[in-house]
């Protein structure tokens, strides 16, 4: 079930963005009179189509193979490699007739509306939700490194104040794409003095095997139990809700770090607990499971904020966000260019998008990662990769310039290159999904 709730999200979140921006190429050759046959929701590969229908001489449908959509339009050399149509005269109607501005218009027209899909759907979440975060000045316990915070010199308790000599106020910032990204200095507060903490320029690389939570994470109090798992080992022990943990084999614990480190040291064996309970100590023997899980949910007190937007002023918000986006995924991809993030690191395919989505329907995170799926797809689309928009947008540049478009024999053999390097895209990034899989 959780698989299809992954997949399902997956495949409506692709469905808006792909339609939408079809709907861009669509809309632009349509006001420049340029007709178009097709406009389909995935690949109708071998013509096998789940469901299609003809109105105003424009085919609609829907392919079996979900890795996009398209639109053919008439007189143009495409995916679709109609070298026919290409033979004959060009028709007042087709695409090849027309202005090389009007031409290039058209072929922007997906990314302009990806664009303006990812400011929209950004603007509505900041003035539907405002901006919730943690207050970093009251982390008066700082935080609590994980795997790859440690590898890089951070250490439990630690107050970070500063990135390159910016004030942290957001406690997010710390764990945002311009420290992930690295090259970056943390000024830290340790036992009374501050010093600087350099993040690798490579550091993507261990976020992407351990994830980002293993960097930092706030260090917070141990609080009374809440919940009690139904059958867990905590409830057989004889946890009771309201208890409050003193101490874990003879060591008293103040923190929720130090609990989680106990659990993790004592899979598999008893362990003797001290909680204090109606004014009194109470002593108590659970077994840990084997995957160290007590069963038992304590409430967070973090010092969370929240800043409201008018209808507006949220729009600059959600502009920022958006392109932010878009700068982000522009700095990683010149990364994995020079070699300082492995591409199989950093690239993710369907397997691994869906899984971002997760298992549950959240409306918030779904809106936010279709809003970050759809600025990656502008930049992707951008690449001067023949297929691509970009493609088709270098080569009407250069017939600006020089005059005279790329000849039919040209074109159809770099459509063709193009073609096999998306292709090589796709199963690499679906075969490094797979890998993360099974090395899971």
């Amino acid at each position: 079930m959780d698989g299809l709730i992954m997949t399902g999200q997956l495949i409506l979140g692709l469905s808006i963005l792909i339609v939408l921006h079809e709907l861009g190429h669509f809309v632009a050759a349509r006001a420049f009179g340029i007709r178009v046959e097709k406009f389909y929701l995935f690949f109708d590969a071998w013509g096998v189509k789940l469901f299609k229908f003809t109105y105003k001489g424009c085919e609609y449908g829907i392919g079996w193979l979900p890795l996009g959509g398209y639109v053919k339009i008439s007189g143009m050399i495409d995916e679709s490699m109609d070298t026919e149509q290409m033979a004959g005269e060009p028709q007042p109607w087709e695409f090849r007739s027309k202005p090389a501005w009007q031409r290039l218009i058209v072929m922007l027209g997906g990314i302009f509306v990806n664009v303006v899909l990812g400011i929209f759907i950004f603007w509505m979440l900041s003035f539907k939700y405002g901006d919730t975060f943690i207050n970093n000045e009251k982390l008066t316990q700082g935080v609590v490194p994980g795997i790859v915070g440690k590898e890089i010199g951070l250490q439990t308790g630690d107050r970070i104040l500063a990135i390159d000599g910016e004030k942290v106020v957001h406690f997010e910032d710390v764990r945002s794409s311009k420290v992930l990204m690295g090259g970056v200095d943390l000024t830290v507060e340790r036992n009374g003095n501050t010093q600087q903490v350099t993040v690798p320029v490579d550091i993507l690389n261990d976020i992407s095997d351990h994830g980002a939570d293993e960097f930092v994470a706030p260090r917070e109090y141990l609080h009374a139990i809440q919940t009690l798992q139904e059958g867990g080992a905590a409830e057989k022990a004889g946890f009771m809700e309201g208890d409050s943990v003193l101490s874990v084999a003879g060591t008293p614990v103040t923190f929720f770090d130090e609990f989680s480190a106990a659990m993790a040291d004592k899979k598999g064996q008893p362990v003797d607990f001290v909680v204090y309970r109606d004014s009194k100590k109470v002593e108590l023997t659970a077994n840990i499971p084997e995957d160290g899980i007590l069963g038992v949910v304590f409430p967070r007190h973090l010092p969370l904020e929240q800043v409201k937007y008018g209808f507006f002023e949220a729009l600059p918000i959600g502009a920022s966000v958006a392109w932010g986006s878009l700068v982000d995924n522009a700095k990683g991809l010149g990364k994995i260019a020079t070699g300082e993030v492995k591409a199989s690191k950093a690239l993710s395919g369907p397997v691994g998008i869906a899984e971002m989505f997760g298992a549950e329907v959240n409306w918030i995170r779904f809106w936010t990662l279709v809003g970050l799926l759809s600025m990656a797809l502008a930049l992707m689309n951008l690449l001067p990769i023949p297929g691509l928009d970009g493609g088709h947008t270098l080569f009407l540049l250069i017939e600006m310039v020089q005059g005279k478009p790329m000849s039919d024999k040209f074109m159809e053999r770099a459509q063709l290159v193009g073609f096999v390097i998306i292709v090589a895209l796709m199963i690499f990034v679906m075969g490094n999904d797979i890998l993360k899989l099974v090395q899971k």
